[in-house]
């Protein structure tokens, strides 16, 4: 299995990363690993990652599955097999890192223990990423995405009013999971190199939504208010959210006092930076439905277009509500390589998003690396691990 050029000054170069992992928390860590530079063996159940089957569709393949593997080699085994189990652990003894999201207990059925697979290869660091941890009394429920962010209390604190719950648009019960499982991997690989034995990383969805309540949990103890949900506006921050136009609706947002003067400058409206209900910000959040009128009053009067050059001109941080196609068109993100072109089987029509993490010692593609059919590598990572 050749390791390309491009490779050689990425963080994770020579790291090796045995992928059980299915749909989304386990494939988005393995993404990001794989951008870093690790050599990532996406190891496929006989039918594929469910995620395969997921559309929308192009060229019959995945564009879901496309976006969340570039860059990956797929072999296909089924551990319930003598034969693949073999080439499983000769794969096991050869890599540095094994990731899967399966519930807690599968790996243990195809006895695969962290304790059998800790004294068979001390080295190897394992992070298992579940809905609920491998401990506690929810450890055997099955979860996705929308059931972590309803237990975690994100969808407790997201839309715009306690009756009517919505999830986050973007799946961030496995997103989250996904990012704390890299970090987890990357510390794993700092403390191996610190004391020469591998480690096994329990993470849980569910504690990853807990972990990111922001200070939701803090103003709830010195309060003594469950916090609900607020729409776009901020629960410490005023004013902070989407507010009407003439043509229909902007963000901004004022952090502290002085850049609630420049606003209140900027919108020609100099007389409610002096009014005393808006003086400071703890004034303004508590008066903040009076605040909004009286911005909007103003903001009516022009178009979106017009209130964005002018906030950005005074340093006030605004923005438009993009939607996906603004993003795909947008110069910066183009720019900055974050919306890329896969170009690979005839797509020329598919654009993947592009890899955050810009090091100022590698140069980066113009186009994401190939994401792997169904099986293809299998014959390249054998040879390549001298596996027969």
């Amino acid at each position: 299995m050749k390791k390309k050029k491009e490779n050689k000054k990425l963080p994770l170069s020579g790291i090796s990363v045995l992928d059980l992992t299915n749909v989304l928390s386990g494939p988005f860590a393995t993404l990001i690993l794989a951008d870093l530079g690790a050599n990532v063996i996406k190891v496929e159940k006989p039918l594929g990652d469910d995620s395969r089957n997921y559309g929308p569709f192009i060229n019959n393949e995945s564009s879901y599955f496309i976006s969340l593997n570039r860059g990956k080699k797929s072999i296909v085994l089924d551990l319930k097999t003598k034969k693949d189990k073999r080439i499983f652990e000769k794969l096991l003894s050869n890599v540095d890192v094994l990731v899967d999201n399966f519930k807690p207990g599968i790996l243990e059925k195809y006895g695969y223990s962290w304790k059998s697979l800790s004294k068979k290869f001390p080295k190897l660091i394992h992070s298992k990423i579940s809905g609920f941890g491998e401990t506690g009394p929810y450890k055997k429920f099955p979860a996705y995405d929308i059931i972590v962010q309803a237990m975690g209390g994100v969808m407790s604190i997201t839309g715009n009013d306690k009756k009517n719950f919505v999830r986050v648009g973007s799946s961030i019960g496995d997103i989250v999971a996904g990012l704390f499982c890299v970090i987890g991997i990357l510390s794993q690989l700092i403390w191996r190199s610190k004391n020469k034995l591998g480690s096994k990383l329990d993470l849980s969805m569910l504690d990853c939504q807990i972990a990111i309540l922001e200070n939701a949990i803090a103003r709830f103890s010195v309060e003594k208010k469950i916090p609900e949900p607020l729409g776009t506006d901020h629960p410490t921050i005023s004013p902070f959210g989407v507010f009407k136009t003439k043509n229909g609706a902007i963000t901004l947002a004022a952090g502290n006092d002085k850049i609630f003067k420049k606003l209140c400058d900027a919108i020609e409206c100099k007389k409610l930076n002096d009014d005393v209900l808006f003086s400071t910000n703890k004034k303004r959040n508590k008066n903040l439905k009076l605040l909004k009128i009286k911005i909007e009053s103003r903001l009516k009067n022009k178009k979106s277009e017009f209130w964005i050059n002018k906030l950005r001109k005074n340093d006030i941080p605004c923005a438009p509500i993009n939607n996906i196609k603004n993003i795909v068109d947008d110069p910066h993100l183009k720019e900055r390589k974050m919306v890329l072109d896969y170009r690979y089987n005839k797509f020329n029509s598919l654009k993947v998003s592009g890899n955050p993490l810009k090091f100022n010692f590698v140069k980066e593609k113009k186009q994401p690396n190939k994401s792997p059919k169904l099986n293809e590598n299998k014959d390249e990572i054998l040879k390549f691990f001298g596996i027969t």
